[in-house]
């Protein structure tokens, strides 16, 4: 039979705040964390919006700020979830075998060296004869610290964590843009399904909120322009909307085969149920129009699952905020759920936390259970003026009480890669 897979641990830093307990405070009372860049001066940038991680750095999770000065920004939040999270499970004080525990994030690109890299541009473009390669290199050898270009690499938050905690097993990341936090649990969970671990820390870290991030996807036109109104910008489903809002952060769940939680008395927060994995292999920027592999993750979860569609209680939407996902996600699930596509409640957390790339689909599988523990589903704020292709029960304003016993999380990344995962209530067996 296959190992069932429990989550026994959660971890979360993100502009919402810098705990699981705050964070969902703010969500089911529909606030939002934009606001104007503070991070690099986005003054002449069209979009001077994010939404930022405020008030918090590495010291709250009990490391030096010494040792951790050159580290990334998106791995000293790696490191404050992953925490929270073996804090909150209490394994490590269980874990015989560190080699039985691994590691599996999605995590992004880490410090990217902006004005090192202009510097370098400058001196090399300074004569009349063209770019001076030669001159380009001197300037770097100069001024680059390795240290500091070590951290670019997307593998740097799971070996910092890995450090961190001595947790010796597997040691694995993906960057599979939006969807790679949720393909990071899929594939763990698949680890331990298969007996290779016994438990696994699962998550993402991601921070594009630098001047390479909001340039690139400012030249592909994905960002809100709303800067008069940071809080109403990220507006998913709404027929106003002109884009996402950038986020940063890190969530990160402790995932544990079901015997060895029950044997150490592990609290439980729920199941996960199902992991489905499809590619559009369409357009790098678009996702296709018919939600073609939208529709393919969301079947195969709940195949995975061995679930009903009828089952679902809720679904944590992609929902970016962009013209085109939130038309064409709305089509998916409409093909998914058939005659009870308008009952089944689907929200977007993006529209107050903004769009936390790579770390997006973790956050949002953590908010499933929670919803599921408290019965209670997050809104969609700033859903104001109704688009009519978008017509789903999205929740509206305002958070609303209702039995979830089984949620779908969607994470749909550029590059066509899709994935969904189930996650259900623990039924105590």
């Amino acid at each position: 039979m296959r190992r069932r897979v429990v989550v026994t641990g959660l971890g979360m830093i993100n502009p919402l705040g810098t705990d699981v307990s705050t964070v969902w405070n703010a969500l089911t009372n529909g606030r939002s964390g934009v606001g104007y860049i503070s991070i690099f001066d986005a003054s002449n940038y069209p979009t001077r919006i994010a939404a930022e991680v405020r008030g918090w750095d590495v010291s709250h999770c009990g490391e030096e700020l010494k040792v951790w000065e050159k580290r990334g920004r998106h791995a000293k939040f790696a490191a404050g979830a992953a925490r929270q999270a073996v804090d909150d499970s209490g394994i490590l004080e269980s874990l015989t075998d560190r080699s039985r525990m691994g590691v599996y994030f999605g995590a992004g690109e880490g410090n990217q060296d902006f004005q090192n890299f202009t510097s370098m541009l400058d001196v090399a473009t300074r004569g009349e004869s063209g770019f001076d390669t030669d001159a380009f290199m001197r300037r770097g050898l100069e001024i680059l610290d390795p240290e500091l270009e070590l951290e670019q690499e997307p593998s740097m938050p799971s070996a910092h964590v890995a450090n961190m905690l001595d947790i010796q097993g597997p040691n694995l990341n993906c960057l599979t843009a939006c969807a790679a936090s949720s393909q990071a649990v899929g594939e763990a969970t698949e680890l331990i399904r298969t007996g290779t671990v016994d438990a696994m820390l699962a998550g993402g870290a991601h921070s594009m909120i630098h001047p390479f991030g909001l340039t690139g996807f400012s030249l592909l036109t994905a960002l809100s322009r709303n800067n008069e109104d940071p809080t109403g910008a990220s507006r998913p489903f709404d027929r106003l909307r002109d884009g996402f809002v950038l986020g940063e952060g890190s969530s990160v769940v402790i995932l544990e085969e079901l015997e060895h939680a029950k044997k150490r008395g592990a609290k439980i927060y729920g199941e996960v149920l199902g992991y489905g994995c499809t590619a559009d292999a369409y357009r790098i920027t678009d996702i296709h129009p018919e939600g073609r592999g939208a529709i393919g993750c969301m079947s195969a979860a709940l195949k995975d699952a061995q679930l009903s569609p009828d089952a679902v209680g809720y679904v944590n939407a992609h929902g970016t905020s962009t013209t085109v996902n939130d038309k064409v996600e709305t089509v998916a699930c409409k093909a998914i759920f058939g005659e009870r596509a308008m009952q089944v409640p689907v929200s977007s957390t993006k529209s107050m936390m903004g769009h936390l790339i790579a770390a997006a689909g973790v956050t949002e599988m953590i908010v499933c259970l929670l919803a599921i523990r408290d019965k209670v589903v997050p809104p969609t704020i700033n859903l104001e003026n109704p688009d009519p292709l978008c017509d789903l029960d999205y929740v509206p304003g305002q958070a609303r009480e209702t039995d979830v016993r089984v949620a779908l999380n969607n994470s749909f990344g550029f590059g066509g890669q899709n994935v969904t995962l189930a996650v259900g209530q623990f039924d105590g067996k």
